[in-house]
């Protein structure tokens, strides 16, 4: 399993937001997690991602103990295993759309030489070939999306955690993003666990499970 919660626990003062959650995602799913606002999919979202501590309970992501990582060993397993992409792209908009891709990369003290060029074979895979150079205000909101999913990418990680990735896309943008995820999955094996409103996105899913008082169902 590239990912197993057994019995999360989450509160905030007396309000408990999870309340025993299990799973068990494999390698190359796609699992879609959907819910009423205020469920409890974006907090679940946030401590399988490793954003947030669980209460109670335990996570293990490629057979790593999470809670056994010290907070500067969780920042670096978190680059290195985890790719996020957002309903806001969260790009820079200093630096290009490549040196945005780079960045995650960087991180890891990777060769420039190395990162660089698998930031270009991505983009140019996710078709984005002619905007390399072009920084974030001068992208469609679907292309700026791609490149967040470029530099999700770029560390080859584990998992990816998609919280709302359409919510800020327009219907075409959707439909592009949505048989992107299943091509990735089809070419390069990824897993997503995304969090979503959409119903498209979610029958597309390999899996769709409902975030319901405070567990899956």
């Amino acid at each position: 399993m590239v990912l197993t919660a057994n019995n999360i626990h989450k509160s905030y003062g007396p309000l408990e937001i999870l309340k025993g959650v299990n799973l068990e995602i494999p390698k190359g799913q796609i699992l879609s997690i959907v819910g009423k606002s205020g469920a409890g999919k974006s907090t679940l979202l946030h401590i399988l991602g490793t954003l947030d501590w669980a209460d109670r309970g335990d996570l293990h992501i490629s057979d790593q103990s999470i809670k056994a990582l010290r907070s500067n060993q969780l920042a670096a397993f978190r680059n290195q295993h985890i790719g996020f992409v957002f309903q806001f792209h969260h790009l820079l908009p200093e630096f290009t759309a490549l040196e945005n891709v780079c960045i995650p990369g960087y991180i890891l003290r990777r060769n420039d030489a190395e990162v660089k060029a698998k930031a270009k074979e991505l983009l140019t895979y996710l078709g984005l070939e002619n905007r390399m150079e072009h920084k974030p205000t001068q992208l469609s909101g679907g292309e700026q999306q791609r490149v967040a999913v470029a530099r999700a990418l770029i560390n080859q990680p584990d998992i990816i955690f998609a919280d709302e990735p359409t919510g800020n896309l327009d219907s075409a943008a959707s439909r592009d993003l949505h048989h992107l995820i299943r091509q990735l999955r089809d070419d390069y094996g990824q897993t997503f666990v995304i969090v979503t409103h959409n119903q498209e996105l979610a029958e597309l899913s390999d899996r769709c499970l409902e975030m319901k008082d405070g567990l899956l169902v």
